[in-house]
């Protein structure tokens, strides 16, 4: 096997998606965006998911310790293999300057099978890219029978001990792989052009920044799009956003009066130019005589986890796992908060459905933001636990959505920028209240940070993640009474 490399798998799919996103991959490394806790989060599910995959094919060997050192990873591969190895994980193959690293290879009696694993629910067409050029590089190496892509089925519903035979879908992907390896010719042949280039390829921003990823070197290609521009006018297609763009309008005050719009975008685009405050009155008015004390300012959180670890659970199942309530009994009354975070040792959705129906007991309207999640959410929790269904179904009988006039443009200020998230409107119309600085800012990473709590040992982190998690939902409720009072007060 070869062991000088030009590309590796991960740069060639880069390649794919962009010349100077490979270019810049390559040599200049250090421009890179640095990685978010949601895209960590990603990683390490895959990471996760590949081992858990492993037990499919038992007794195999680590080949690759560290993907950095590429030439020990051939080298110990080549030992494996030529030891009579039967099962080889991570398995690292060099030809033609690229560098592939398979995730298992099996050993049939006459033959090579390549297993490639993937957290996601589905093969998509990179996917088969991905194969297809690891099929390219081993297959030049060693006699290869077949080549799968193992993925999750997100249908499985764990009962008991997981059977990963059922959570596991194996797929053969030989034949798709096979009539693309004049494709990954041509395109290794090019890339190398590329990349042997003194210059990085002048490669303007389109819609191949986010297809099939968002690009490693956003931050860098974009750095000369202002950060309120047309690309951030709500609900307009990505290709009418470029063609804009091509045009050379780029800010909002930029778009021709005669360019095709919906209302609610000539609403966002007059508002930012004119510096001006939309207020339809009758429809606010309208929206507000619906909200009758007393009532719950409520919020969930949920994580996702790719493997089960319920019984009764899906991949990628929504697990409640937190909520916060702010009660009111009248509008000029005592705010009093309650509030629930699970422990992070077992399944938490018994212990949050009791504790919310007992804190829910009391009379009055639920008020939440964006109400088709929390709905979606009860109702899976009443579909789980049949025991709790009848009150369940009551509380979402008392549920009212505050998110309404500010989705359908009822009130709208220039500093919400298009968006009616809650993240956006809060600080727009109370100023003194903002997610700005907090460790936990969103529901991803307050996702993530609740997931790592079932693996993470130190008491002081611990202590200061569940903190984190309370402060920011806590701020989700405030922020609904405050936003509620503030129309109101209009």
């Amino acid at each position: 096997m070869e062991e000088k490399h030009l590309i590796s798998k991960s740069s060639f799919i880069k390649g794919i998606q962009c010349e100077k996103q490979l270019y810049l991959y390559k040599y200049h490394y250090d421009w890179m965006d640095e990685v978010s806790e949601s895209q960590q989060l990603i990683f390490d599910r895959g990471h996760d998911v590949g081992e858990l995959a492993q037990q499919l094919f038992p007794g195999g060997v680590v080949a690759t310790e560290d993907p950095r050192k590429h030439l020990q990873a051939i080298a110990r591969t080549t030992e494996l293999i030529e030891s009579g190895a039967k099962v080889i994980y991570e398995a690292a193959f060099g030809f033609d300057e690229v560098l592939v690293i398979a995730d298992i290879v099996v050993w049939d009696g006459r033959q090579w099978n390549i297993y490639e694993v993937k957290s996601s629910t589905k093969i998509s067409d990179t996917y088969y890219q991905d194969a297809a050029i690891q099929y390219y590089v081993i297959s030049n190496c060693l006699d290869v029978n077949e080549i799968s892509i193992v993925y999750i089925n997100n249908q499985y519903v764990r009962r008991g001990k997981l059977e990963l035979d059922k959570l596991f879908t194996i797929e053969s992907v030989r034949e798709n792989v096979s009539d693309q390896q004049d494709f990954i010719k041509s395109e290794l042949k090019r890339l190398k052009i590329v990349l042997k280039g003194n210059e990085i390829p002048q490669i303007d921003i389109g819609p191949h920044c986010s297809d099939p990823y968002r690009c490693s070197f956003w931050g860098h290609c974009w750095k000369d799009i202002p950060d309120y521009s047309v690309f951030d006018i709500a609900g307009l297609r990505q290709d009418k956003k470029f063609e804009l763009y091509g045009l050379g309008h780029i800010g909002l005050e930029d778009v021709p009066e005669d360019y095709k719009l919906s209302k609610a975008q000539r609403i966002q685009i007059e508002s930012h130019t004119e510096k001006k405050t939309i207020a339809d009155m009758d429809k606010i008015n309208e929206f507000l005589s619906s909200i009758r004390y007393p009532i719950y300012y409520m919020d969930f959180e949920t994580f996702m986890p790719a493997i089960p670890m319920f019984d009764g659970t899906r991949p990628y199942q929504q697990i409640p796992f937190q909520y916060s309530l702010h009660y009111q009994q009248k509008a000029d009354s005592h705010i009093e908060h309650n509030e629930f975070l699970a422990e992070a040792t077992d399944d938490p959705r018994v212990k949050f459905i009791e504790n919310l129906l007992k804190d829910t007991k009391r009379e009055g309207l639920i008020l939440v933001y964006n109400k088709a999640f929390e709905i979606t959410r009860l109702k899976e929790l009443g579909e789980n636990f049949p025991q709790y269904a009848e009150e369940i179904n009551e509380k979402i009988e008392r549920i009212a959505d505050l998110m309404v006039p500010f989705q359908k443009k009822y009130y709208y200020t220039p500093e919400m920028q298009g968006s009616y998230s809650i993240k956006s409107v809060l600080p727009a119309l109370v100023p003194e209240l903002s997610y700005e600085g907090m460790e936990i800012a969103d529901g991803g990473t307050a996702s993530a940070a609740f997931e790592s709590l079932y693996h993470e040992k130190d008491i002081f982190k611990i202590k200061e993640i569940r903190e984190s998690l309370l402060k920011y939902c806590a701020l989700d409720t405030l922020a609904m009474v405050e936003i509620l009072r503030f129309l109101q007060k209009l």
